[in-house]
């Protein structure tokens, strides 16, 4: 191979790699943010009252 090739093959796989790292960074952005919320909505819910009670389903599994 002549250093040509090689080195395109190198950005090539640089190219590629970045872009998985890129993937996996908002992923786990994604991942943050969802708990966060879960996190802080959790307090917001913990205080409302229930909609349902267990006497309004109509069919109960077991």
């Amino acid at each position: 191979m002549s250093i040509e090739v090689e080195i395109k093959d190198i950005k090539r796989r640089l190219t590629e790699i970045s872009q998985k790292l890129d993937e996996l960074l908002y992923e786990r952005e994604i991942l943050s943010l969802m708990k966060l919320s879960e996190k802080s909505l959790s307090d917001f819910l913990e205080n409302e009252p229930d909609i349902y009670k267990i006497e309004d389903l109509k069919v109960r599994y077991k």
